[in-house]
């Protein structure tokens, strides 16, 4: 047997060392050859809905995070130098109307899993818990180790008196005031900026934060109670540099109201919380995240905030609605394990994960336990929350960090220069850059562009088996809109409209429409067109009644005529399209198709294919919601 022990150090080799050394620019070459000549920037590059680039590869950089240790200012890399617990806390969002029926399901959620509760209030434009009293309060939280999970409040324009009533009910909760662990959640910027109004003038509605900020900061000193939710912006369609500018004018905002209020910026940062939204792009949410403590803590030193204080910095991740689908909602449960995970690799405070019934209607028990779920499977199975910054190191991630953080600055200099963004909201420049930022979006996912999958992408026909009790209707906005309000906006809207409305020609002709896929050839020749077909028409709730295909186009035609549809769509290859495309749409005209359709770009030919009875050309690239919309009309 052979000691090894005594092996030189000499003798080893580091393992790159049978690899020839290389640099960006062979790498280049090689990318260059296997493109045969197709443009490099188009696929290879992508960009960020803020225009960052996305490169296919990154190398080693300088750049602050990795010169910085986790737990040390600006905090990029969280705000922890070592692993506390299972990494965040699971606070689960709970909707119940009345008091009884939230306790119950809070106590339920705790004793399953849950270390925090997201208890959301029946307010204007918003369902929830009725709370009328501070008994209601003690109603709904008795039970809740007020001591150990935290409570937070979504009371949109009842926030003040949510938290009034709160302050009022601690004697009767059972938990010494000076342990009670909760966020008050008061926002009356977001209120103003989603509803577009308040109860009362905006300045007002400030100085009522500040006033229960230091009433509480004496009866409960671990209660945080001014709230900045940067899912408003992100809601209502904003980029990620707009969400991180609209919370860094926020916070400074806010902060200056303090101090007017003779508070200090150290005693006031101890009082705010904060709240971003995480959807399926992981790692530009990832990046966002990591981002928004990087200019949180420059805005806190330059405020004079010490680093103990700014150390506390709390981010609660929720999973984003917009990103969320009512059609096949099973499928949210991907996206909201795919924000969860975001998070958990950015070092957030808390998660919440929407319920994937929650365009639906109330979650029921099983929805609240996936979401649930899927927390602990990624603490106690996966170990997500095990290592602090995971993704730290990651080339990418700190390029994307740092470039997110840049663009985001600029964009909080440009609020800032405004006047700020209260000033930004009155004018409704704010407003118009995330309508903007909204509308591209839509159109990128008209184009599919961006792929929405079971809505967009894959969608079923027919019932998916989940149903959901409706949300209670809301009492109405009373007020006066004194702004252009950031009204949430989901993705799939576009699409789900057209589903209703195939929905409604169902009822309304006694069967869905239906296309009828010519399909010429074999499978091998029609199949990558065909199948594209189907899963276009499904998007807009349009049967395709496809087949293995047919070697001509009268076999073809045969086939339609007894289909019973009036609508015909030819998928083939370009080489069988050159001999059979023209013959078949003639007698597919001839058979009473009222309308032909063809798959894939016509390219030279279309005006041969047109007078041959081509009505219109399917292919990726067109408005598929425009288009989508059209076949309805046409085939209702």
């Amino acid at each position: 047997m052979t000691d090894t022990s005594a092996t030189p150090a000499t003798t080893l080799k580091p393992l790159a060392s049978a690899f020839d050394s290389t640099d960006r620019s062979s790498w280049r070459a090689l990318v260059e050859k296997a493109l045969k000549g197709a443009d490099f920037e188009k696929h290879m590059v992508g960009t960020t809905a803020d225009g960052i680039r996305i490169e296919p590869i990154y190398a080693r950089d300088k750049n602050q995070a990795a010169d910085t240790a986790p737990g040390e200012a600006p905090f990029t890399r969280g705000t922890k130098h070592n692993v506390e617990g299972l990494g965040w806390q699971i606070h689960q969002l709970v909707t119940n109307a009345d008091p009884q029926s939230a306790n119950r399901v809070i106590l339920e959620e705790l004793e399953a899993g849950s270390n925090g509760i997201i208890l959301q209030v029946a307010s204007p434009g918003m369902s929830g818990v009725k709370l009328a009293s501070s008994g209601d309060v003690v109603t709904a939280l008795t039970g809740a180790y007020l001591d150990y999970a935290p409570i937070q409040f979504n009371a949109g324009l009842r926030d003040v008196a949510t938290a009034k009533l709160l302050l009022a009910a601690l004697p009767g909760l059972g938990t010494d005031a000076q342990n009670v662990c909760a966020h008050l959640n008061i926002d009356p910027i977001g209120n103003w900026a989603r509803f577009g109004q308040l109860n009362e003038d905006l300045d007002d509605a400030v100085k009522s934060a500040i006033a229960i900020a230091k009433e509480a900061r004496t009866t409960a000193p671990k209660m945080r109670t001014v709230h900045i939710d940067a899912t408003i912006p992100h809601e209502a369609g904003a980029s990620e540099g707009q969400e991180l500018s609209y919370a860094a004018s926020c916070l400074v905002t806010y902060l200056k109201a303090f101090e007017q209020a003779g508070v200090s910026p150290t005693q006031a940062f101890a009082q705010i919380a904060f709240t971003f939204a995480t959807d399926d792009d992981i790692f530009t949410s990832l990046a966002k995240l990591r981002a928004s403590r990087r200019m949180i803590c420059r805005i806190g030193e330059a405020s004079g905030v010490d680093k103990d204080t700014l150390a506390t910095l709390h981010i609660t991740a929720r999973t984003s609605q917009r990103m969320l689908a009512k059609r096949d909602p099973w499928t949210n449960i991907l996206r909201t394990t795919v924000a969860c995970a975001a998070a958990t690799f950015a070092g957030t405070e808390a998660i919440t994960v929407h319920p994937f019934t929650w365009t639906l209607g109330q979650p029921d028990v099983f929805a609240r336990r996936i979401a649930r779920n899927t927390q602990i499977v990624c603490q106690e199975e996966s170990s997500l929350g095990r290592v602090v910054d995971p993704a730290g190191g990651s080339w990418y991630v700190e390029k994307l960090t740092d470039d997110l953080a840049e663009v985001a600055w600029t964009k909080f200099q440009d609020i800032e220069r405004q006047g700020g963004l209260v000033a930004s909201l009155k004018t409704g420049a704010l407003q118009t850059d995330i309508a903007d930022m909204r509308t591209k979006h839509d159109n990128d996912i008209a184009k599919r562009k961006k792929a929405l999958t079971g809505v967009s992408e894959f969608p079923i026909l027919g019932a998916d088996g989940v149903t959901a009790e409706p949300w209670p209707a809301t009492e109405a906005l009373s007020g006066t809109t004194q702004i252009t309000p950031l009204t949430p906006h989901r993705f799939a809207e576009a699409f789900e409209a057209l589903r209703d409305e195939a929905d409604r020609l169902a009822r309304s002709n006694g069967n869905a429409p239906q296309v009828f896929l010519a399909n010429i050839g074999r499978i091998a020749d029609h199949n990558t067109r065909s199948t594209w077909i189907k899963n276009l028409l499904a998007a807009g709730g349009i049967e395709a009644l496809s087949n293995d295909g047919f070697e001509n186009g009268e076999a073809a035609v045969t086939a339609f005529k007894t289909s019973g549809a009036k609508t015909a769509c030819i998928c083939s290859s370009d080489a069988l399209y050159t001999e059979h495309a023209g013959p078949t749409a003639k007698a597919l005209k001839a058979a009473g198709a009222n309308l032909v359709l063809m798959a894939g770009k016509p390219g030279d030919a279309e005006a041969d294919y047109r007078d041959a009875g081509v009505d219109q050309f399917l292919y990726a690239g067109l408005d598929m919601v425009a288009t989508l919309q059209d076949l309805l009309n046409k085939t209702g």
